[in-house]
């Protein structure tokens, strides 16, 4: 994988140790991790950026981008914030976390407004500085711990509904191209594909005595 230099700071500053391994199983999605979501069937990546709805809420924008190489589709993940994680923590089903817009600093988040085509729940990024509020706080639905490779469902804490997109429902300018991200009551699978992983935290070793 390459990285754009925005990342490599970031890999600099924190220290962050990228996990190789030649298996997926291996690959814990932690906290603090820094990831790309694709939808499985559309393999579109979760996306976001400086444009704003037109309709709706007005905040910014969340869509569905296919193609690899873009930094607006990285996400931070996190705890809830009133339970934050510590970096490298294991996630496990059922676990409520927040996924934070690397470049942007905003949360991903959704609420009651209409999203703009396919008229479902909207989905935006909010907030400031990565602070937020509630109706940022999805759970994860999938299996056991949290790893790269394995498919994971959203659900928004506050509405029920579910993280989708659609290859039926794209933008035109100025994101042509680019498909809505909605809420709804459709269960769909993501992936973490790549990013940067933590390792979790060694377990302590406890010394014998003579």
């Amino acid at each position: 994988i390459i990285f754009s230099p925005f990342i490599l700071v970031i890999l600099f500053l924190s220290s962050i140790q990228l996990v190789q391994s030649k298996s997926d199983d291996k690959v814990y999605v932690t906290c603090g991790s820094v990831i790309k979501l694709e939808q499985v069937q559309t393999k579109a990546r979760l996306h976001s950026h400086e444009v704003q709805y037109g309709t709706g809420s007005g905040q910014q924008s969340v869509t569905g981008l296919t193609g690899e190489d873009d930094q607006n589709s990285f996400w931070v993940v996190k705890g809830a914030a009133e339970n934050p994680c510590s970096r490298g923590a294991k996630i496990v089903s059922g676990d409520t976390i927040r996924l934070e817009h690397l470049v942007t600093k905003r949360n991903l988040h959704s609420h009651h407004f209409s999203s703009p085509l396919s008229g479902q729940q909207e989905v935006s990024c909010y907030g400031n500085d990565g602070e937020g509020d509630d109706l940022d706080h999805w759970k994860l639905q999938g299996k056991g711990v949290w790893k790269k490779g394995q498919k994971v469902r959203l659900q928004h804490i506050e509405t029920g509904k579910f993280l989708t997109t659609d290859a039926k429902f794209s933008f035109q300018r100025p994101i042509t191209g680019q498909l809505e991200v909605a809420c709804s009551s459709q269960k769909q699978d993501w992936v973490a594909v790549e990013g940067v992983f933590f390792h979790p935290p060694e377990p302590e070793q406890t010394e014998k005595s003579d």
